[in-house]
């Protein structure tokens, strides 16, 4: 079978990507340099909008049975708090962040994958590529020396912050290393006096330390530890961190896994060139802080691969879909790269008058209900929009739709189904029927009704909004689609 799109790298956003092509009927392939899959937790929080994602594919309630489901963040001052962010609200079916290890986040991924018959293929090193007529010819090295030609229509590179693709691409990783280090520690914890779905951050005088809970009893536990720390912290050194900063009488022990690291807060301006793409890490990495990263780079793959399935499947506009990607994701991540930059330098500030004054402000803000309601959302991702898309169409004002490039919410899953295609929301009349079969296989067949809508809105396979318009305004609904309508994808 042609390999309509290579995919390297098989982390989390990788393995993202290739279900959701796979879903699509895609032809895909993916591989790694690696033998297998982590085995480490690493990243461990799953938001809710990601969590929305996922359950297109039928993954969520896989890994929701993996997980553990977390539904308040407390910032603490020992044992007084600071500040607590409730889930509880949150316009979702998943209103809890779910904390699970990126171990098994892989697997389920991989196991998805799997089941449309796309195993990842390991051991396969990336060396290379040359843009050839209107596809990517990619040189792949294999374990026993072999080496093949891959060739693809197109190139995804999801393989990591030293990405080789984007080093040949030749794209500026712009941002810095943020000062000090910190250290990362899978422990059991005992007397942590929190309830179990909850998850403190402690902020002391000297530096902080979180708790992020992975099973019953073991925790993620990170501290920043200054610039002049070992390289090689023990658990001594950590146990000595969470006697100082945390609420006393914690106890740490049988530790899986310790390790330094360092923060980079770095992108990439643009996250195409031509038939490349670039997705997670190898565009855009970032400060720990608010657990945004993995599910930033797994809402890329999402974004990108409805498009290219369209694209591919000769259903809609190559430029306009695909140039939409980098205008949504980069601008995305540059909020992202500016939100948890915040959080870190606001949760590890050094002034003590500082702290004194933080720490009253946060406690005065977060006593308020519609802050806490904000923090919720961005946290979970609710909030993630794409205000300046080139897919947003016409806005009608007062018919009870969210605005171009912004989630539609609710429970209804857009974008199911093994193609990808727009739905549309309005009265059941004969005007929505003329459209699903003027459009076949581009918009949806179902009819989707809102009995608090007085107009039409046309949604995206991922769940945003295209456009709005009035109940009549379906001139308005024919010239979009038109504009996605079919065109030849461009030689390169």
């Amino acid at each position: 079978m042609p390999t309509s799109v290579l995919i390297a790298g098989a982390g989390p956003v990788g393995l993202t990507m290739a279900v959701e092509l796979a879903r699509f009927q895609v032809p895909v392939r993916i591989i790694d340099k690696t033998a297998a899959r982590t085995d480490k937790s690493k990243a461990l929080a799953v938001w809710s909008r990601t969590l929305e994602l996922l359950d297109r594919s039928g993954c969520a309630q896989t890994l929701i049975a993996a997980g553990r489901k977390t539904r308040a963040v407390d910032i603490m001052d020992g044992k007084k708090t600071i500040a607590r962010v409730a889930f509880d609200e949150l316009d979702s079916p998943f209103r809890f962040v779910l904390m699970v290890p990126q171990s098994e986040t892989e697997r389920v991924l991989e196991e998805q994958l799997a089941s449309y018959g796309v195993q990842v293929e390991r051991n396969v090193e990336f060396s290379g590529f040359s843009e050839v007529g209107s596809g990517v010819s990619c040189n792949v090295k294999h374990s026993d020396g072999r080496t093949e030609v891959i060739d693809a229509d197109w190139l995804v590179g999801c393989d990591g912050a030293h990405s080789p693709i984007r080093h040949q691409l030749g794209m500026s990783f712009d941002g810095e290393t943020v000062p000090g280090n910190f250290v990362l520690a899978d422990v059991h914890v005992a007397g942590l006096q929190i309830p179990e779905d909850e998850f403190p951050i402690f902020w002391h005088r000297s530096g902080i330390v979180a708790f992020f809970p992975i099973a019953k009893d073991r925790y993620r536990v990170i501290a920043d530890v200054g610039a002049g720390s070992s390289a090689d912290p023990t658990l001594a050194d950590v146990q000595n961190i969470v006697d100082q900063r945390g609420p006393g009488d914690v106890v740490l022990s049988d530790c899986i896994w310790i390790a330094p690291f360092t923060v980079n807060e770095r992108k990439v301006k643009d996250f195409r060139k031509g038939r490349v793409f670039l997705a997670g890490d190898a565009a855009h990495i970032h400060s720990p802080a608010g657990g945004q990263g993995m599910n930033t780079g797994m809402q890329d793959a999402f974004n990108l691969a409805w498009k290219l399935a369209m694209v591919i499947k000769n259903d809609a506009s190559c430029d306009l879909l695909l140039d939409s990607y980098s205008v949504e994701r980069s601008a995305n991540a540059a909020q992202v790269l500016k939100d948890s930059g915040r959080m870190l330098r606001v949760g590890t500030m050094q002034n003590a008058t500082g702290q004194v004054v933080r720490n009253f402000l946060m406690h005065q803000l977060f006593g308020l209900s519609f802050a806490k309601h904000i923090a919720a959302e961005r946290l979970s991702e609710l909030t993630v929009g794409y205000d300046e898309s080139p897919l947003n169409g016409t806005v009608a004002k007062g018919i009870g739709f969210p605005e171009p490039g912004h989630r539609i919410g609710g429970s209804d899953n857009y974008g199911e189904g093994d193609s990808p295609q727009f739905a549309i929301i309005a009265k059941d009349n004969g005007d929505v029927r003329d459209r699903i079969k003027r459009n076949p296989g581009f918009v949806e067949g179902a009819i989707r009704t809102s009995p608090a809508s007085k107009g039409i809105c046309l949604v995206r396979p991922d769940g945003y909004v295209a456009m709005t318009a009035s109940a009549e305004g379906w001139d308005d609904v024919d010239r979009y689609l038109d504009q996605m309508a079919t065109t030849p994808a461009p030689q390169t």
